[in-house]
């Protein structure tokens, strides 16, 4: 068949155009930005002790926090000797471990002593009592699908002036000595202490116990406490003094600063040990008592006095609003861990004042 060159020429083109065209929509389609990800949630900043004594409140909490819980540590061990470790009432109870697990959550129980000051001692300062105990500890977390250990030893924290040198550096050879075996098991190591300041702490080896665990935990509490005058428990001035000290030692990604959940409550001028009150059950009893809330300006703490049986008795405690106020130190400082004495003590809102942190 006869074709016009010119016509044949624009029909090739017109059918050049219908292709671009019919591609143009495809195109477009493929140049259309990517929607970006969903943000991450925030990272975990929140640990705290599960107390085997209350464990089914304990537990349920954990629970419905674990979005915020980085780690659980329930309070389950005590050293009684060197070469023995005797579990609590509750512990070891596989549910509350597969629970916590499925959960996210990082198991890292706590070993506890109450041990004579120098019986400690003399385990920490001797070569062979040290390395016995160190089995022991294994042998612990062995037990079950725990994700590491805590080890919160306190009675030597009063060691005399004759002595202290050598007990800071044979618990210190310890903790680094159990870290590093803890660590060729892939189990974290953390370490609980008592706040460093201008006239406590002297026992604590911070530079040593910061560079060989994963986590070092402060004692942020017992500003005042059960045998001594009522007062808060902590106070923003008193975090700083800690922090300051702290942070010059240990970097401050290793640092858990404890926060408490609970109060004391004195009997005003009478000899004897205080009442501890968790932080629930003093708001409860505050308003049993119709005394007025009161948050002491200088310690962003609340306290009430009430009245029994012609006795006056004054109660410190924290809560949700305390806590939001003592946080500010934390940021300073470049702290973002905190861990809680204990789990199901707490003002319920403490949970939105952590999340916000």
């Amino acid at each position: 068949m006869f074709r016009h060159p010119r016509r044949a020429r624009a029909l090739v083109a017109l059918a050049a155009l219908a292709t671009a065209a019919a591609a143009l929509p495809q195109a477009r389609a493929a140049s259309d930005p990517v929607p970006p990800p969903a943000p991450a949630p925030p990272p975990r900043t929140a640990s705290a002790w599960l107390p085997y004594w209350d464990q089914d409140t304990a537990y349920d909490t954990a629970l419905r926090h674990a979005d915020q819980l980085h780690t659980v540590s329930p309070f389950w061990y005590e050293t009684k000797l060197a070469g023995r470790i005797d579990p609590h009432l509750h512990a070891e109870e596989r549910h509350v471990v597969d629970g916590l697990h499925g959960a996210g959550i990082k198991v890292v129980p706590t070993v506890m002593e109450r041990m004579p000051r120098d019986a400690l001692a003399g385990v920490v300062t001797d070569p062979a009592r040290r390395a016995t105990h160190i089995e022991t500890l294994l042998d612990v977390v062995r037990r079950r699908d725990y994700d590491g250990l805590d080890l919160d030893y306190e009675t030597i924290a009063p060691t005399g002036d004759a002595t202290y040198e050598k007990v800071r550096d044979g618990y210190a050879t310890m903790v680094t000595d159990l870290c590093r075996r803890l660590h060729a098991l892939s189990k974290q190591c953390v370490i609980t202490v008592s706040p460093k300041t201008a006239g406590t702490g002297r026992v604590w080896d911070y530079k040593r116990l910061g560079a060989a665990a994963d986590r070092l935990r402060i004692m942020a509490y017992n500003l005042h406490w059960a045998e001594g005058a009522p007062g808060p428990l902590s106070s923003p001035a008193w975090y700083d003094e800690i922090l300051r000290r702290a942070t010059a030692e240990v970097p401050p990604a290793k640092l858990e600063m404890g926060l408490p959940a609970y109060g004391w409550d004195w009997a005003v001028g009478t000899p004897g040990r205080a009442r501890a009150v968790t932080s629930k059950e003093a708001e409860a009893l505050r308003r049993k008592v119709g005394a007025p809330y009161r948050l002491d300006p200088a310690s962003s703490t609340p306290h009430f006095t009430y009245q029994e049986g012609g006795t006056t008795r004054e109660v410190w405690y924290q809560d949700a609003r305390g806590t939001a106020a003592h946080l500010p130190v934390l940021r300073r400082h470049g702290v973002a861990h905190t861990v809680l004495w204990a789990l199901g003590f707490e003002d319920p809102q403490l949970w939105r004042t952590l999340a916000e942190f």
